[in-house]
């Protein structure tokens, strides 16, 4: 009995599986909090790039509607 207890205390095979658990989910946190800190200015981003999007689009779609003939 003392012998299967010691080789039980001694057995290290999930240890690295573990241990790769513990770093993704300190990753993880990590990156929730760094992305956090930059969200108004990420926002802010998205809400540009989709501005020019829209009218980029509204550009295309009157000159579709002039018969493309623009200056």
């Amino acid at each position: 009995m003392k012998r299967l207890l010691k080789k039980l205390w001694e057995d290290e095979s999930g240890a690295t599986a573990i241990e790769y658990g513990l770093i993704a989910g300190i990753m993880a946190a990590l990156l929730v909090t760094a992305l956090g800190g930059f969200s108004d200015k990420l926002s802010g981003l998205f809400d540009a790039i989709s501005e020019k999007l829209n009218e980029t689009t509204e550009t295309i779609k009157k000159s579709s509607n002039d018969g493309g003939a623009s200056s």
